[in-house]
């Protein structure tokens, strides 16, 4: 038989007065409706001056097993955030409705989309604008439907009833009309909507027409608050998200590329496991969208974030002990060494309080392991969620330019990264980068 512990009161000396007083009536053939009516009245007063003194949560949906609210502190480094939220600044919610396929149209269900040999010739000279095949891009619906990606086992996953909300920054340079609002819609068709708070897009100073002007008036008509801030100046995509996350509202900053596509249920596993721990940072599994025939690819769930020795990422199959940790479970939060970067969910006070983004580092380049490693050394816990997938378009190159030049930036990147986190171990990254 399962017992529940009942929750223990501690009376202020003002209230312990009131109570001690409240013992003292005389013990007559009526004394005893008269103590117990005087008691009743005492305790009354108490509870509607500690209703007046505190927030009370009017829809208390989050159960004392979902969140632990009694010890909301962690000790150790950075103790000013607090573990978990108070119920009342969650919201309800509901799984968003599945976007139904458009029978006929190129690309519905994560399908490849073939362009006749006719226009193969115009198709390679409109890949070169960004290095994935637009043309393919601009036959696709901006809501296309997906397959269910997930497990079977995640699509009857039970989360908190309440949950966090989340502003989502996306940052973009010369992006293509179509996979910039593919990936807007995307989220904003997937996620419960009490959920997203915002979608924050970040200009990384383009020069393309159609994302000025146009993109703003665009934006300004969706079902979601979305706006665009501007960099002004080419400043990489470091300082661009630092510059979106400034403007975020939302309790948790969800980061994402410009040429993603969110999957049916993204959202609600990695907010679950925030909300159980705001030191948690979480990332989806990443799938692959073919830059060639756009066509959806799930991913492996059995590899997890890692580097090497010139500070390259890596990703390598999952080890057996972390297998065991989680009992087996495919569908487990999986703990990662590190992540790719472009896509994660980190609590907004958390983020600031482990220092954000490293300012010092230049344009793109070795910033996912900067976070990852101050992530783990600033007590938090870096996982890949299995029942969160969001696909991406994997380039074979840059379509891009960098200020000093690509391989400059990637190393100073990487030395900065050595020299701050790795203390004696950079001498592996010195030795295999001389």
């Amino acid at each position: 038989m399962k017992f529940s512990r009942r929750p223990v009161i501690h009376a202020t000396r003002r209230e312990r007065k009131l109570l001690d007083e409240s013992a003292f009536v005389e013990e007559d053939s009526c004394s005893i409706p008269a103590k117990y009516l005087n008691l009743f009245l005492i305790l009354t007063f108490i509870f509607m001056t500690r209703l007046a003194e505190k927030r009370i949560d009017e829809d208390p949906i989050v159960g004392d097993e979902e969140i632990d609210t009694n010890n909301n502190m962690d000790v150790g480094f950075g103790n000013t955030v607090p573990r978990t939220y108070r119920p009342e600044d969650l919201k309800k919610w509901r799984p968003a409705p599945t976007v139904m396929e458009k029978y006929g149209y190129p690309g519905e269900m994560g399908k490849p989309v073939k362009i006749p040999d006719e226009q193969q010739a115009l198709m390679k000279e409109k890949f070169k604008e960004n290095q994935f095949n637009l043309m393919a891009s601009d036959m696709i619906s901006l809501n296309r439907s997906l397959t269910d990606v997930r497990h079977e086992k995640c699509r009857s996953k039970h989360y908190p009833a309440k949950l966090p909300t989340t502003s989502i920054v996306i940052v973009f340079h010369n992006e293509a009309w179509t996979t910039l609002l593919r990936t807007v819609w995307s989220a904003i068709n997937r996620s419960p909507r009490p959920l997203l708070k915002e979608i924050i897009l970040v200009d990384d100073a383009s020069e393309k027409e159609h994302l000025g002007r146009k993109l703003e008036e665009y934006v300004a008509t969706l079902p979601v608050h979305t706006f665009v801030l501007r960099t002004g100046q080419r400043s990489g995509l470091i300082r661009a998200r630092l510059l979106g996350a400034k403007h975020v509202k939302g309790q948790i900053i969800t980061f994402l590329d410009a040429h993603c596509e969110c999957t049916e249920g993204w959202l609600e596993p990695l907010l679950a496991r925030i909300v159980m721990n705001r030191k948690t940072v979480v990332c989806p599994i990443i799938d692959v969208i073919s830059d060639d025939t756009f066509e959806y690819v799930t991913a492996s769930d059995q590899t997890w974030g890692g580097f090497n020795w010139k500070l390259n990422f890596r990703w390598y199959r999952v080890p057996n002990r972390e297998m065991e940790r989680r009992n087996h479970d495919r569908t487990a939060p999986l703990r990662t060494p590190t992540m790719a970067g472009g896509l994660f969910a980190i609590d907004r006070d958390y983020f600031y309080e482990i220092g954000s983004y490293d300012e010092g580092m230049d344009i793109w380049g070795g910033e996912n392991l900067e976070m990852s490693f101050r992530i783990w050394q600033c007590g938090g816990t870096l996982e890949i969620i299995p029942c969160s997938h969001v696909g991406h378009v994997f380039r074979d190159k840059s379509p891009y330019t960098f200020p000093g030049g690509v391989a400059k930036i990637v190393l100073h990147n990487a030395a900065r990264v050595a020299e701050v986190w790795l203390d004696e171990w950079r001498e592996f990254y010195y030795a295999m980068s001389p």
